[in-house]
Order: structure tokens, then C-alpha cells, then sequence
């Protein structure tokens, strides 16, 4: 009987296994992006670095979204908005029926309502707000947009309308619901963390609407999602979501090249040649971005806090030769105004000067006639814009030299990067930024109005300050121009940044990656992305 019965047995299972291959074939597969580093923390409106935003807009959504590769407007939570004549008075009708996430450590027992848009925005106007007295937050794009002192009034009307009244008119401010930092929290998760005394777990285990939530991370190493059953939107045919941390850009392409993931962040120039080896593998997407690397001066202290030493930095920068060491394509530009020439208000009659003699002269004149000690911060991540911080800053220590100032080149791990020169620990720092509007608003007021410089570190004057105040008040497009065009000039007199570059932004997909579609930032959103 025994042999009987096991030949029956193998004849089951050798039925078996081409049933068990075909479901796994039609299984979802996981979709991998390969970052090139960790999200800071999962609260949106505490951060606003790239590689934290690719993160969080998989689990969180504004009022409203940008379309997808570009920047004109859709709803997203808002159904609709209307706003007033005057471009004071915004009001938002909410979608029906959008859920919070479930997770084992929250249930919702409610869809969003008003409550939500309250609890979320009441944070950044409110240092008193119960959750910042438990949790002490800084919420740094919020800041740097001057949120708190430009909205006076918030209202919720009924459980589906919120209205924002500003203190002044501002032709931009939808927008401003479409960036990372908008995502909407769930005033119930809010709550019940402060019943729980663990206010500090929203930036660690985070709750939103979108069409990923959270599963788990892994610091520098890896952070886990998945297709949230719940989602208002399509059902997501990517039901695993997981962003691997590869710090280096060779081992993100060696990863991408071996299928270990099917989307990197953007590559380095010098990476795309290994790229187009590949052509019956990986699919190359390509954008002018909406983007810009500069040097941020400390304008606190000696000697940076001189104009003339600024100034004479700037020029003694050989950005030709940088630009051949670090750019070989030819796909970059060299920066001369603080946003690209693609958005309307760029000022075309300024130029970039190279004269190391006459920066010599600029220093003897600011009192520093035998030169000068600096310090160098080199970017320590790879970005479009500044694909290689520590020659970037080599090739600037050279030309300096040149000039009498001796600089040291200094570096730290991301995080701790932008903790320390957020606390103005630098001299000269490298950064950047990619606006996502098409707006100069969106590079001008988050970088260099008075409301980012709360410690005299960055940027504040007050007839820059004023010129973009009054092009954010004004629908006229031509006065708006006028407006950004005299703030540039006033930007090229004081040199607070040197600029650097606007980049082509490069992402590698693997050929059975469906659905993606670059972002003018070089930003990506996942939702409707999968492999077939």
C-alpha cells in the first residue's frame, strides 16, 4: 500500500507546482527605489530634504497635488477651493470619505474632516498648540515660508469646508497645499499620542491618507511600505514599497544593473555612460529640472557677514573648470540668479564674473590684505546639481588659494550636516533646491526672506524682502516679473549664495517599471507605479 499511496502523493504534488509557479508569476512584485540616503524622520512638516520627501509623499497628501510630471494643480484631499478676489481668502472643500491609515498602532474610528486640516496647520501657526507643548517642533518650510505671520485666521466651517484668510494677498499660496510639508495628519492620531505621553512617535510611526503606508525602518538601511487597502484613489497594483538606502551612486547603479531594485535617485553624469550600455534593460528618464546648487554664506559672522569677502569669493570661483570636472555630458548650467532661466522673472542682463586680481582687491579693501581662515562644508550626498561635493570643494580650495584665503574642507553624515548648518556652525556651507511650482516664489521666499533667518545666519533685506512681497501680492504677470527682476539685482549685489549649477536630472528605471513619471524637481511619487 505504501508505494501506492506515495505515488499518488508525488503525482499531487508534480500537479501542484504548475498551479503554485502560475500564482507566483501573477503575483504583484515588489517595486525597490534605491535612495541615496535616510529619511530624516515621518512627520512632513518637520523636514524639507529631498531624499525625506520622496519618502513621506508615498504615505502622505496635501489639499491638493501637482500633476503629475508637472506643476499645474489637481485635487487631492480638496474636491475644490475658490479664492477671493483679493487673493486673501482661500476656502477648501474637502473630498468624502478619505480614511487614515490602520496600523497596529492606530485605528481610525472617523474619514478625515476639517478637524484634520486644523490639527495640521495648527501646529505651524501655534507655538502654544497642546501637541508642540508635548512634542517641541521645528517646522522648518513652514518657517521659511513665513506661514504663522501670513495666515491671521483659520476656520472650519462644517466638517467638510476649512477657510484661510491671509493677512495680505498672495497669488501663490494654493500652491503651497501641494508641497511635502502640507500632508494632512489625523487630529485623532494626534490625540491619542497625547493621552499616551508619546507625542514624539508622530515623527517616528506615521499616519496618513495616501496610497502606501508604513511598515518598518531600518536607519541607512532600509524603510518598508505597503499598499494601503483603505486608499480613496485606485487600488495599488504595487502592493510592497521599499526605498533601499545606498549612500554611494556606483553601488545605487550596481544594484539597479543586477535587478536588486527598478528606480534609483538621479544619477551622477558620470554615471549615465553605464547606463546607456544597457538599453535592452534600463529605461532612462531625463528633465530639466527646477533646480539650482549654490555655497550658502554665514552672513552671522566674520568674515562672511562681509559683502566685500563675499563678493571676492564668488569671483575668484573658476566655474568653467568646475564644470568640466564635475559635468563632462554638458547636460548642467552654470547658475547665475537664484532660480533657473526657464521660470518667468529671470533677470537675463546679470552675469557671473571670474576675476581672481579683482578679488584680491575686494579683500585688502575688507581688511584682509594677507588673505583669509575659512571653512568649507562639502556636500556630503550626491545631487543632480553637485554630483561630487568633496571635488566640488577641492576645486574651490584651489582657486581660493589663489587668492590668499585658506580654506578647510569639512564634512558630516547628511543628518547631521543639516543640523549643524542649520545651527550656523559653518562659514560657507553647499546647498541646493528644487522648486516644484514653476514659480520664482518657490525658490525666492523659502530660501531668502527675513522669515528663514531667524538667527541671522541666512539672508534678510529689506528692499529684496518687499520686491518679493510685493510680486507674491500681485496677479499682474508682467508687474511680477518687473518685481523678481529688481530682487535679483539686489541678490547679485549682496552675494549671500554663490551659485553653482542647474542640472538635467537623470532616473534610471528597469524596463518593467510602468507608470513612473519624473517630477520637474526630480522628485517621484509611486502611487499608480508598477512592474508589469
Amino acid at each position: 500500500m505504501r508505494p501506492a499511496l506515495s505515488l499518488s502523493l508525488a503525482a499531487c504534488l508534480l500537479a501542484a507546482f504548475p498551479v503554485a509557479n502560475a500564482a507566483d508569476a501573477a503575483a504583484p512584485k515588489p517595486l525597490v527605489y534605491c535612495t541615496d540616503a535616510s529619511p530624516e524622520g515621518f512627520d512632513p512638516g518637520l523636514w524639507d530634504s529631498a531624499s525625506t520627501n520622496n519618502v513621506n509623499n508615498q504615505m502622505f497628501q496635501g489639499l491638493v497635488r501637482f500633476e503629475r510630471g508637472g506643476t499645474a494643480l489637481q485635487p487631492a484631499l480638496a474636491a475644490a477651493w475658490t479664492i477671493s478676489p483679493d487673493a486673501r481668502v482661500f476656502t477648501f472643500t474637502l473630498r468624502d470619505n478619505v480614511r487614515f491609515h490602520a496600523r497596529p498602532w492606530f485605528t481610525p474610528t472617523r474619514p478625515m474632516n476639517a478637524d484634520d486640516v486644523l490639527f495640521t496647520f495648527g501646529r505651524f501657526l501655534d507655538r502654544e498648540h497642546p501637541f508642540n507643548k508635548a512634542f517641541p517642533a521645528n517646522f522648518i518650510y513652514p518657517q521659511n515660508l513665513g506661514l504663522a505671520k501670513a495666515i491671521t485666521k483659520l476656520e472650519k466651517l462644517d466638517d467638510r469646508t476649512v477657510r484661510f484668510t491671509l493677512s495680505q494677498p498672495n497669488v501663490t499660496f494654493v500652491t503651497w497645499f501641494a508641497m511635502a510639508f502640507a500632508g494632512i495628519q489625523s487630529a485623532e492620531y494626534g490625540a491619542q499620542l497625547l493621552r499616551e505621553n508619546k507625542a514624539a512617535q508622530i515623527n517616528r510611526l506615521p499616519i496618513g491618507t495616501g496610497p502606501f503606508r508604513f511598515r518598518s525602518y531600518a536607519k541607512d538601511d532600509v524603510v518598508r511600505m505597503e499598499a494601503n487597502p483603505d486608499y480613496w484613489g485606485e487600488p495599488q497594483k504595487t502592493r510592497k514599497l521599499i526605498f533601499t538606502i545606498s549612500r554611494e551612486a556606483p553601488v545605487r547603479v550596481q544594484k539597479l544593473l543586477a535587478g536588486e531594485c527598478q528606480i534609483t535617485s538621479p544619477l551622477r553624469d558620470i554615471d549615465v555612460a553605464a547606463i546607456d550600455r544597457h538599453p535592452e534593460r534600463i529605461r532612462l528618464e531625463k528633465i530639466q529640472a527646477l533646480n539650482i546648487s549654490y555655497l550658502s554664506f554665514n552672513l552671522r559672522k566674520a568674515p562672511t557677514n562681509n559683502r566685500l569677502v563675499r563678493e571676492a569669493l564668488d569671483i575668484a570661483v573658476d566655474r568653467d573648470a568646475i564644470f568640466r570636472a564635475l559635468f563632462p555630458r554638458g547636460d548642467a548650467m552654470q547658475a547665475v540668479n537664484p532660480f533657473p532661466p526657464a521660470i518667468p522673472g529671470y533677470n537675463k542682463a546679470l552675469r557671473n564674473e571670474y576675476n581672481p586680481e579683482r578679488a584680491k582687491a575686494l579683500l585688502a579693501q575688507a581688511g584682509y590684505p594677507n588673505g583669509l581662515d575659512i571653512d568649507l562644508w562639502a556636500l556630503p550626498v550626491t545631487r543632480p546639481t553637485n554630483p561630487n561635493g568633496q571635488l566640488m570643494a577641492q576645486l574651490i580650495q584651489q582657486d581660493w588659494a589663489r587668492i590668499g584665503v585658506r580654506a578647510q574642507i569639512r564634512t558630516y553624515e547628511w543628518g547631521e550636516y543639516l543640523k549643524r548648518a542649520n545651527a550656523g556652525e559653518h562659514a560657507v556651507y553647499m546647498s541646493g533646491w528644487a522648486g516644484e511650482s514653476g514659480d520664482a516664489d518657490d525658490f525666492l521666499t523659502p530660501n531668502l526672506s527675513c522669515a528663514t533667518n531667524k538667527s541671522g545666519v541666512k539672508f534678510c533685506n529689506q528692499d529684496f524682502e518687499r520686491l518679493i512681497d510685493a510680486a507674491r501680492a500681485t496677479p499682474d504677470q508682467a508687474k511680477r516679473i518687473e518685481f523678481y527682476e529688481k530682487a535679483q539685482e539686489i541678490f547679485k549685489r549682496e552675494r549671500p549664495w554663490i551659485t553653482m549649477a542647474h542640472s538635467t536630472v537623470y532616473i534610471p528605471t528597469s524596463k518593467d517599471l510602468r507608470g513612473f513619471k519624473m517630477q520637474p524637481n526630480g522628485g517621484v511619487v509611486f502611487e499608480n507605479v508598477y512592474r508589469e
